[in-house]
């Protein structure tokens, strides 16, 4: 199997009615501060406050009886392990997820509000994907990666789709479109969709300055891996080497990849809250914090940007607005 437009169109049906089609939306005074038309896919408005569900349910409805009766397994900061527990939730399977002791507080409440069993794992010590897999081979759970799965790169593609039928119905013609890039799944299914439909388009990755392994990748000419030990607001986005499979796909879908700091991040936080009206998480909001850094020309441009998640604690956003009490 391949990451294909048809894979992405299939996804789309199996996600008919469950998922939310989210807003896109555009403001006047940051298109006049870029002198752009930008859109924001506004995925921060998806179930679970992230992406992340559209991915978990397209990989979860395609198991078979055996495999639901046996449960899954998953291995997640966070979305991807709240994307899992609702998919599981809604088709009456147990899921397990292995989550980093200093996962955000919210994404675990909602991980085990969600019915989900969370076992806890220290990030500097032990492996995720060897707790994960032990798991999978003891119980009979499937294991479902984060992104290293095409069925889930096809189900975030999903978001891509909407953002050309969004566009199509306001007359507009995509120029640029960026996308948060953390293991790269969201990057490969959001590419290969909007790719396919507007050849022209220019596509760019997005990554917190530590987590640059992307753009490492791209000028090395094949896949580097970063240390990750710096902490970053942006634990959405903390993935070191680009996934096997999403890099696949990347390193042909994706003209470029930027990086931002981590007071970008927190700069595009607070702007978001006082401008969008909208509340997004650090790893989500790393495509406006490349805008607003003026990382690229988008003068004359339409403009399309994915916010990706609105999963952040209060300390996180307090942080950001106290950092940046007045961001214009």
């Amino acid at each position: 199997m391949s990451l294909t437009l048809n894979e992405i169109k299939a996804a789309e049906k199996r996600l008919s009615g469950v998922v939310v089609n989210t807003p896109l939306l555009t403001n006047r005074y940051v298109n006049s501060r870029l002198n752009a038309k930008v859109y924001f896919k506004l995925e921060n408005c998806q179930h679970i406050g992230a992406f992340k569900f559209r991915g978990a349910y397209n990989r979860l409805v395609q198991l078979d009886s055996h495999q639901r009766k046996l449960g899954v397994v998953a291995f997640s900061s966070g979305n991807h392990a709240q994307g899992i527990a609702l998919a599981a939730n809604i088709l009456g399977m147990q899921a397990t997820i292995v989550m980093p002791s200093d996962a955000p507080k919210l994404k675990l409440e909602s991980t085990l509000r969600l019915g989900a069993e969370v076992i806890e794992y220290d990030r500097r010590k032990e492996s995720r994907e060897e707790i994960a897999t032990n798991i999978a081979d003891q119980t009979g759970a499937t294991l479902v990666p984060a992104f290293e799965d095409f069925d889930v790169m096809a189900g975030q593609g999903t978001a891509g789709l909407e953002i050309v039928q969004q566009l199509n119905l306001l007359e507009q013609k995509l120029d640029v479109f960026l996308s948060p890039c953390g293991g790269g799944g969201l990057l490969a299914g959001t590419s290969t969709a909007i790719k396919s439909a507007i050849p022209s388009v220019l596509i760019y990755g997005v990554e917190q300055e530590q987590y640059d392994d992307h753009a490492q990748s791209k000028n090395a000419g094949h896949r580097i891996q970063v240390t990750g030990h710096t902490p970053t607001m942006c634990d959405a986005l903390m993935a070191t080497i680009p996934g096997e499979l999403t890099w696949s796909v990347n390193c042909k879908t994706v003209d470029d990849f930027l990086v931002v700091s981590e007071d970008s991040v927190a700069f595009a936080v607070a702007f978001a809250f006082r401008h969008l009206k909208l509340v997004v998480e650090p790893g989500g909001v790393v495509g406006l914090a490349a805008l607003l850094d003026r990382g690229i020309d988008i003068s004359g441009k339409t403009v399309a940007v994915i916010l990706s998640g609105g999963n952040i604690d209060n300390e996180t956003f307090n942080y950001c607005q106290s950092k940046f009490p007045n961001p214009e």
